[in-house]
C-alpha cells in the first residue's frame, strides 16, 4: 500500500500553500496512484512515479485551515493521510499615512490581514519592497521615492504578497506629492494684515505657509488656496521688518525660500 511521508507545495516549500500551487507528494508504493484525495475533492494527479507525485492545490480549497491530503490507487486502496495548510489570501485596509514626498518616498504601516508570510510589498508601479511581517495584521516599510513623477500628485495602489497570494489592487492608495515651488510673490513688499499673491506650482493640498523675517523668526500665516498655481496668504504679525523669506509646505515637502521684505 502506498506510503506519504511528505507533502510539499513548491512554491513555499512547506506544506503550506494557495490554490493553483503545485504540491509534491513524497512516499512509497505510489506509482499506482489514479487519484489525490484533497480534502473532500478528488484531483486528478499532474505526474505520478514510485515515490512522488505532483498535483494542483484546487479552486475549490478552503479558504484557508487544515485539509487532509491521501492518495488512492486503481485498486482502491487509500493511503495515509497528512495536513496542508491552505493559507488565506491577504487583505489591505488601509495605511498610516496617506501620502509621502516623491523625491523620498517615506515610512508607512500598511493595515490589513493574513500578512505573516508576507514577502513583499508592492507601491503601484514605484517599485516593491522586501518585508519581514511579525504580526498578522500590520507591517511597516518604506515606501520608495518616485523620482520619475511629472505631475504634481501621483496615485499608487499599495499591495502585499503573501504564501497566500496578492492583495487585491486599487483598495488601498498612496499619494505621491512633488515638492511646491514658489516662482514670484506681489507685491514682495508688505507690513503685517497686508495681503499678497503667491505663484509657482504645485501648490495641491497646501497645509503651512511660513514668513521667516530678518531675524530668523518665524510666523505661519492665514491663507486662501486659489489654484495648484496660486495663493493669497496675509502677512503675520510679530515678525522684525526687513528681508525674509516665505515658504510653502505640503507632503511633498517645503517650497524654495522666496524673498520677501517686511516692511
Amino acid at each position: 500500500m502506498a506510503t506519504i511521508t511528505s507533502l510539499v507545495d513548491t512554491t513555499t516549500t512547506t506544506n503550506q500553500g494557495k490554490p493553483g500551487d503545485t504540491v509534491q507528494i513524497n512516499g512509497t508504493s505510489l506509482a499506482a496512484t489514479t487519484r489525490v484525495n484533497f480534502g473532500s475533492a478528488a484531483v486528478t494527479p499532474a505526474s505520478v512515479t514510485a515515490t512522488q507525485v505532483t498535483f494542483v492545490v484546487p479552486s475549490t480549497a478552503p479558504c484557508s485551515g487544515q485539509v487532509s491530503v491521501s492518495v488512492t490507487s486503481n485498486t482502491g486502496a487509500t493511503s495515509n493521510a497528512l495536513p496542508f495548510f491552505v493559507i488565506a489570501t491577504p487583505t489591505t485596509t488601509g495605511l498610516s499615512v496617506t501620502c509621502v514626498p516623491a523625491a523620498t518616498g517615506g515610512a508607512v504601516t500598511l493595515f490589513g490581514t493574513n500578512f505573516l508570510t508576507g514577502t513583499q510589498v508592492g507601491v503601484g508601479s514605484v517599485g516593491n519592497v522586501a518585508v519581514t511581517p511579525t504580526q498578522p495584521s500590520q507591517v511597516t516599510f518604506t515606501a520608495p521615492a518616485n523620482p520619475g513623477q511629472v505631475g504634481t500628485v501621483s496615485t499608487q495602489p499599495v499591495t502585499i504578497t503573501t504564501a497566500g497570494g496578492t492583495s487585491a489592487s486599487g483598495s488601498t492608495l498612496i499619494d505621491y506629492y512633488l515638492a511646491p515651488a514658489i516662482t514670484s510673490v506681489v507685491p514682495a513688499t508688505g507690513t503685517a494684515g497686508d495681503q499678497i499673491t503667491i505663484n509657482g506650482t504645485g501648490f495641491v493640498n497646501v497645509d503651512t505657509v511660513t514668513f521667516t523675517d530678518s531675524a530668523a523668526a518665524t510666523a505661519t500665516a492665514v491663507f486662501t488656496p486659489i489654484s495648484a498655481t496660486q495663493l493669497v496668504a496675509t502677512v503675520p504679525g510679530g515678525l522684525a521688518t526687513g528681508a525674509g523669506t516665505i515658504t510653502i509646505h505640503t507632503c511633498g515637502g517645503n517650497s524654495n525660500a522666496q524673498a520677501f521684505t517686511i516692511t
